[in-house]
Order: C-alpha cells, then structure tokens, then sequence
C-alpha cells in the first residue's frame, strides 16, 4: 500500500496504522509524565501499565505481514532527541529497583542472565518509538510502520517484554509480602559469565513493607 492510500485513510481511527500510532504516542506521552517525578509513587504501576498496552502493539506489529517502505533508503528525520535526561530521571525514580536480571534470548542454550537496567530500557524504548514517529509525523506512515515493525523485533520489542517481567516481579513481591532479594553489588557492569544458576550473594532482604510505601503500591491492594 503506498504513502498515498496510506494518507487518504491516516484519519481513520479504524485504520491499522491510525491505531498503532496512537498506541505509541499514548507511550511516549505517559512515560514523560511518569519521570517528571509528579507522582513518584504511581511510577512502577505505571510503567507497567504502559509497557503492556505498548506490547499489545508491538504483538500486532509483529503478526502483521512484512512492512515494506515506499522508498529504498530511509529519508533523513533530522537530529535524534535526546533521552539522557528521561533515562536519568527513570533512574532516580526506580533508584533501588531499577537493576534487574534477564536472559537476552530464551532460545540459546546455556547463556548467563545478564544486568539491565529499567530505566535504560524504557529510554531505548522511546528513542526507537520517536524514530518511527518522525517519519509518520512527516506523512512517511509506510516508513514509519515499517521502523516500528522492525524495531520491535530487533530491539524495543525485547526491552519492554524484559522490563514489563521485572516490574510484574516487584509488583507480585509486594502484593504478596514476599520479600524481595537485595542483589550484592549487582550492577549493568558486573561479570555475568560466570553466573552459575543463583546470584552470587544476597546482602539480606528487602521487606514489601519497605519498598511498598515508597512505590506507592499496598501489600494485597491497590496502588495508591
């Protein structure tokens, strides 16, 4: 379908492109909201919230046959904004929860769980989302149904799956005053090839009662 036809029908909210790109500026706009720090208590239900109606595109965008763009080479968007501030504000709202770890592909045998970082994640996440919107803003929704498409699959696709576990973690730890592990020392530099099935240490427990209040989430209730 060409840019044409895709632009004759970009007002329809029933049209596949209108409602994805919907989906992602609602991202992009909550995620902003969410590290100006307003209400640093609603931050991880949050998050977690817009992670899975992100995912809820990416999962269309990645059912929906291949996407393939009107012009060969991708057209110039200008400079990319810049998300160092948004990652840095993320980080301090998630400051003691922030490091968590992943598998980076469930399908390769005997691979170490590695650090990451939700704040990294979700920054990396808009930097691509923003990409796309660039293009569909300028009226390239072919090119911009296409980035998205093929960067859910290489890249923000895997961060928001990865970071959407680590958040419905923390949240079922807290809603059922499990206590949640303090990792010793874990950080995104830390050596991972020799992890050998358990974290190495724990330097004792950090009760739900603990980070529940601060997190604005109540043990066997709702966020606040």
């Amino acid at each position: 379908m060409s840019d044409a036809t895709l632009n004759s029908i970009k007002d329809d909210p029933n049209d596949f492109a209108v409602q994805i790109s919907d989906q992602v500026e609602s991202f992009l706009v909550s995620v902003v909201e969410v590290a100006k720090g307003d209400e640093p208590d609603s931050a991880v239900p949050y998050l977690l919230l817009e992670l899975s109606q992100l995912l809820l595109a990416g999962g269309r965008l990645g059912a929906h046959e291949d996407i393939v763009p009107e012009e060969r080479y991708e057209p110039d968007i200008g400079p990319e904004a810049d998300v160092d501030e948004l990652r840095e504000r993320l980080a301090g709202l998630l400051e003691h929860v922030d490091v968590y770890t992943e598998v980076f592909d469930p399908y390769e045998p005997h691979k170490a769980p590695v650090a990451c970082r939700i704040s990294d994640d979700v920054a990396n996440i808009v930097a691509d989302l923003r990409h796309g919107m660039a293009h569909y803003r300028a009226g390239r929704v072919s090119e911009a149904l296409w980035w998205w498409q093929f960067s859910y699959l290489t890249s923000w696709g895997t961060a928001a799956s990865a970071s959407l576990r680590a958040l419905q973690s923390l949240v079922a730890h807290v809603r059922l005053n499990q206590p949640l592990g303090a990792l010793d020392g874990l950080d995104t530099d830390s050596d991972t090839e020799s992890y050998d099935g358990e974290l190495e240490a724990e330097a004792g427990a950090v009760m739900a009662a603990e980070i529940g209040e601060p997190l604005g989430i109540r043990p066997n209730g709702s966020p606040a």
